[in-house]
Parts: C-alpha cells; structure tokens; sequence
C-alpha cells in the first residue's frame, strides 16, 4: 500500500523531498518533507484532529529545544483520492499547532507556524514533515509509517555542476545553476546521467530515492557526471562511497529535493570559503570513507 499525495496538495509548497533526511521515518520513502511559502504551515490533508503532542529534540543553537506532532483522523475523501485505506491517520511534524483535539481542518487550512526544530541540520530549511499510519498502527512512535509517494510529474534537469553562489549560509551554499525549466508552472529537480531526477543527501545520508522511483529496475546503476554515485534498491537508492568535492573541497554533500520555484543546487558546505558571487564547480570523486549523518 503506497498513499500518492495529489496534485492539488503538493502545489501549495514550494519544494518536497522524500529522502532528504537521516531520519528513520524517511526510510524507504515513508515520510514527505513539505516546505511551504512563508512561515505558516498549510494543511495537506482533511480530516479531524485527534491530538497534539509536545516533544522535545536536539539542543541546537540555532533551533527551538522542543518539536511538535499533530495527528489527524482522515476523511474518507482524501483517503479514497490519495489511495489509502479508510481509517489511515497522518502525523505531522515541526508545526507550532494552532489546531486542537475535535478541529476539523481542510487542505490548505493554518495548522500553525513552523518552528525550527533542534532534528534539523543546520542547513535545511522550515518544512512541514508527514507520514501515514495504517488504522491500526501506533500513530506516536517514530517508525512504521507507510510508503508515500507523489503524484505529479518531475522534470529531470541536466547540470553540468557549475554555477554562481547565490545564497551563503554557515554551512550551505545555494547555486544559480541548474536554472528551473519553468518556475511556478512544473516542479523539477537535478538530474542523473540517466535523465532521473534524484531526491536525497548525496551522498551525506546513506540513502536516497527518485522521482518516479516506479521507472527505475532494482539494481539500476546511476551516475553524476560521468561518475557512478549509487543503485536502485527497493524504492531507493544506495549511494556508493564517494565524496562530493567544490572548488577541490571535499564537502558534506548535495541537498536534493523537487522544486517549482528554483532547482538551484545546494551545497552543504561547513564554513564554506566562498561568497555570493563567486564561482563553484561541483563534482564527485570516489572515497573509502564518505560523510554519513545521522543512522539511515
């Protein structure tokens, strides 16, 4: 049983990504990420809240030291639209609720605002996360989400790795390149060498997906610019062992996700010794011991 989130829901957020994290919820693309315009936490699903729940995370110096989940009851509609069973219940993740036991809430309603969570690295941005539960399943523990997948169509775009800096952070950079084929209209998202668009931590977190993984054989070796970075397995992808290197730099990784407004390649860079302006070449190179965040 694979929930396929439609296409009216995810054009309310700006981004998505089913790999890009170290988290267990995310394994075998089980939990969405969602990252909404602005600092408001859109609905994606309707259903009636069946409870909030306050936790507390990581202590970061640049996040909130306590997270939050919301679950929902789902409408027999949406069920029946997104191909779940009827009973399904989704949580939500790093949203300050405004919503109680018994709300009712639609697709698109305010759920709250985001909040900066300490299970953030420091790079990534506010999103909203969601996963499912089967009726039955314990809707709390972190694991035994079901698999999700999106049903829309991503743009592989072709980038030859180079680019301008046009976002500097204290350990990202954001490129001008790949440009987005049509912005707003289309989401989109880096490309293999096999013209599939990839989704994860290249290669910063031990696995990563696809965009329309249902194309893709187990097995199916995938490459970056000349270089092979990993093979399907499952519903993902099992990086290999190699490095992400910029301007000559071994870096943490590349941040992959499915864009509308911007493909724009992100580099996860600790200090990164560049400013907006400056040129950067990224390319892969084979290592014994890459960078791997987090127990996926």
């Amino acid at each position: 049983m694979t929930i396929a989130l439609p296409p009216d829901v995810l054009s309310r957020y700006r981004r998505f990504s089913r790999f890009n994290s170290p988290y267990r919820a995310h394994d075998d693309g089980s939990a969405i990420d969602c990252y909404p315009v602005g600092a408001t936490a859109p609905s994606p699903v309707s259903g009636v809240v069946r409870e909030t729940r306050t936790v507390g995370c990581p202590d970061r110096s640049y996040a909130a030291d306590e997270d939050h989940l919301i679950v929902v009851d789902l409408d027999e509609t949406w069920c029946r639209r997104a191909g779940a069973p009827p009973g399904t219940v989704a949580r939500i993740l790093h949203v300050v609720p405004s919503v109680e036991a018994g709300d009712r809430v639609a697709v698109g309603d305010r759920l709250g605002d985001l909040t900066r969570s300490g299970f953030f690295g420091r790079w990534v941005d506010d999103h909203v996360h969601l996963g499912f539960r089967a009726p039955e399943a314990n809707p709390i523990r972190a694991s035994g989400s079901l698999p999700v997948t999106a049903a829309v169509d991503v743009e592989a775009v072709a980038w030859d790795g180079t680019g301008v800096v046009a976002e500097r952070g204290p350990t990202h950079v954001v490129l001008d390149e790949p440009s987005h084929p049509a912005p707003g209209k289309q989401f989109a998202a880096l490309a293999s060498d096999e013209g599939v668009p990839l989704d994860g931590g290249l290669t910063h977190y031990a696995g990563g997906g696809a965009f329309g993984e249902q194309s893709l054989d187990d097995g199916t070796a995938l490459s970056l610019w000349g270089s092979r970075v990993g093979v399907a397995r499952g519903r993902g992808i099992e990086w290999d062992d190699v490095a992400i290197v910029a301007n000559g730099e071994r870096v943490t990784g590349l941040s992959l996700f499915a864009a509308r407004d911007g493909v724009g390649a992100k580099v996860v860079w600790r200090d990164p010794p560049v400013d907006v302006g400056d040129d950067v070449r990224v390319e892969v190179a084979r290592d014994g011991d890459p960078i791997r965040l987090g127990g996926r």
